[in-house]
């Protein structure tokens, strides 16, 4: 990754980040859908580590790319605005589209009757009985619903940017101890936030462990770190790793738990490596799966991406290019899916029709937002001719 960057020419694209960013924007969606049964094929069902750490390693890269220059160029002071500038986007992104998803449920159960998704699904029926006090949680970030976690996440980290960028001026070396140092805050000491004080609930994604994986691409891209370059042994060990993890590593969905029932061995030594493989602090094993994993696509795709070419591949990294757009769509898409499946039932075709329709829906937001970003409103500048 350490070729994104060449201060000698303009800042561009890479096609290999934009690619694994829309890859993991699809892979969400299908995962996000109550009871999908296409989420029995996403990667979290045969590795420890799934498509939240694709998202959040891409955007540490992203960060990198986006935000780190300003603190290069401009200074340290204005490199922070601009974080603050976007954490302030994301933050109200994150409360537009809770009212907007709670909205869509609560019509959906008015219509059919009953208490099934604002209950069961999002788990959001104590709204009507306290909704001070979740109002206040929402607000303040001390209330996470179920399946709007990883958005403030990624809040959190962003705000860490500033101190590490600060740190780093110092000696990257310290940057490193203050990202380790809140690794094990999290993991060994369990320090987290809060995401019900009336459940006693905390984050399900610790932003104290997964700042390791943001920061691990945020150093790739900045040389902090040296890329690893092919290497047989390497390679062998990454592959070795992934094939063992793939028999245990599979969590309860539908008859999916480790061996997928056949083995009972499996699902205990699934149990026994929790800490490990523990998705909320980002367990070192599940860390140490994903870097291996990334370390074999990066190398598949070639220099710069030599080998992503083609009609699909430009369409994923189009939705990878406007990733927040497209997460927020596909928050709200995934439960009208999930609406559509209860009504056509969950069969074959009704499940590849939905998820396909899925798919539409975030390829055409991206699109939309591509379009937008362009500001067509603007007249064209004619360029003079001698």
């Amino acid at each position: 990754m350490t070729d994104f960057i060449d201060k000698r020419a303009p800042r561009i694209r890479d096609p290999r980040l934009d690619f694994f960013r829309g890859l993991g924007m699809f892979i969400i969606l299908i995962a996000h859908v109550p009871w999908n049964g296409w989420t029995e094929w996403i990667p979290a069902r045969f590795g420890f580590s799934d498509a939240a750490d694709m998202f959040i390693f891409c955007s540490g890269a992203a960060s990198a790319l986006a935000f780190a220059p300003i603190f290069d160029k401009r200074g340290w002071y204005l490199g922070t605005v601009r974080i603050v500038y976007r954490v302030w986007q994301i933050y109200w992104a994150h409360i537009a589209v809770f009212f907007m998803t709670f909205s869509f449920v609560i019509w959906a159960d008015l219509k059919l009757g009953g208490n099934h998704y604002v209950g069961a699904e999002l788990n959001l029926t104590s709204f009507f009985e306290f909704p001070r006090e979740r109002i206040l949680g929402l607000m303040t970030l001390t209330f996470i619903p179920n399946n709007f976690d990883i958005l403030p996440m990624y809040f959190v980290i962003l705000c860490m940017i500033p101190m590490i960028m600060f740190l780093a001026r110092i000696h990257r070396f310290a940057a490193f101890g203050m990202i380790i140092a809140l690794w094990l805050a999290a993991n060994v000491w369990g320090i987290n936030l809060t995401a019900d004080m009336i459940e006693h609930r905390l984050w399900f994604f610790n932003p104290f462990g997964w700042q390791l994986l943001f920061f691990t691409s945020f150093a790739f891209v900045r040389g902090w770190l040296p890329v690893p370059k092919p290497n047989a042994w390497l390679i062998s060990a990454s592959v070795i790793l992934i094939v063992m993890s793939a028999p245990v590593a599979c969590q309860t969905e539908f008859n999916c738990y480790a061996g997928y029932g056949k083995f009972p061995v499996l699902g205990e030594i699934h149990q026994q490596l929790d800490p490990l493989i523990h998705k909320m602090d980002l367990g070192l094993l599940r860390y140490l799966h994903f870097l291996a994993t990334a370390y074999l696509a990066y190398i598949a795709c070639g220099p710069h991406g030599m080998y992503l070419r083609g009609r699909l591949v430009e369409t994923i990294c189009g939705v990878g290019q406007q990733t927040l757009a497209v997460f927020l769509t596909g928050t709200v898409a995934s439960l009208v899916m999930g609406l559509a499946l209860d009504i056509l039932g969950r069969n074959f075709y009704a499940e590849l029709i939905v998820n396909l329709s899925g798919f539409g829906v975030l390829i055409m937001s991206a699109a939309i937002v591509r379009y937008f970003k362009a500001l067509p409103w603007r007249p064209k500048i004619q360029k003079a001719h001698d």
